[in-house]
C-alpha cells in the first residue's frame, strides 16, 4: 500500500473522483464550467501540491501549486458574493 502513496497514485485516484464530481456539476447540476472550477479549483490545486511533495519534485513546484490554490479561492468567494 506504501507505493500507492510513494508513487502519487492516490492522489491520482482522488483527482479522477473529483473530475467526477466536475463534469457530474457541469452536466447534472447545469452548473456553469467557470463556476464548478472556481469552487474545486482550489482542492485540486492542493491535491496536485501533494503529488509533487510525495513523489519528490522540487519545493518550488509544490510553493507553485499551493499558491495559486489561493487566488482561485479568492476568485471562487468574490463569486458567491
Amino acid at each position: 500500500m506504501a507505493w500507492l502513496f510513494a508513487s502519487g497514485h492516490a492522489v491520482d485516484i482522488v483527482l479522477v473522483v473529483i473530475a467526477a464530481e466536475l463534469v457530474w456539476l457541469i452536466i447534472g447540476r447545469e452548473w456553469r464550467p467557470v463556476d464548478a472550477l472556481l469552487r474545486l479549483g482550489p482542492g485540486i490545486l492542493m491535491l496536485v501540491a501533494l503529488r509533487f511533495a510525495l513523489t519528490g519534485h522540487d519545493w518550488r513546484w509544490v510553493m507553485t501549486a499551493l499558491l495559486l490554490s489561493f487566488p482561485v479561492h479568492l476568485a471562487d468567494l468574490m463569486r458567491q458574493r
